[in-house]
């Protein structure tokens, strides 16, 4: 018999895991607006601050735009949208915007192609298309926060 006890899911009683399941369901959805609220107020100041390490990735994803207005514009919408986020209010305008702010990322497949592919080969990312590409994953966690319904 061993002195070590086995910890795996299996073990743990239904009830204690419902408990479990049901303290995860009110506190992940506050964890996680609040996890990307965090990132956006961080990433915004960055920009505003003119210390942004992908200021000239959107430079070239927004060449039109010129980029002495660009940065600190887009900085700033970024801690509006970020306080927004960790404030909840107002929640569903908020999370649509910032859904259609991350959306605005993969304009650099369209813009600046030649960044985030190797040698024009869509399955070959770059670093920075790798950078790009994970927005995927805020989209849908900001999806699933738009698509949640707070119980009462």
């Amino acid at each position: 018999m061993s002195a070590t006890k086995d910890f795996s899911l299996e073990t743990v009683p239904p009830r204690r895991w419902d408990r479990f399941e049901g303290v995860l369901r009110q506190v992940a959805p506050t964890a996680l607006r609040g996890s990307i609220g965090l990132l956006f107020v961080w990433f915004g100041l960055l920009k505003v601050a003119g210390q942004s390490p992908v200021a000239d990735l959107v430079s070239a994803t927004l060449p039109w735009v010129p980029r002495g207005f660009l940065l600190p514009a887009l900085g700033a919408v970024e801690v509006v949208l970020g306080v927004a986020l960790l404030v909840g209010k107002p929640r569903r305008a908020t999370l649509v915007v910032t859904a259609a702010h991350l959306l605005g990322t993969f304009l650099v497949f369209v813009q600046a192609p030649a960044l985030a592919w190797s040698d024009g080969n869509p399955l070959l990312l770059t670093a920075t298309g790798e950078f790009v590409l994970k927005n995927l994953v805020l989209v849908c966690a900001v999806l699933l926060l738009l698509g949640s319904r707070r119980r009462s």
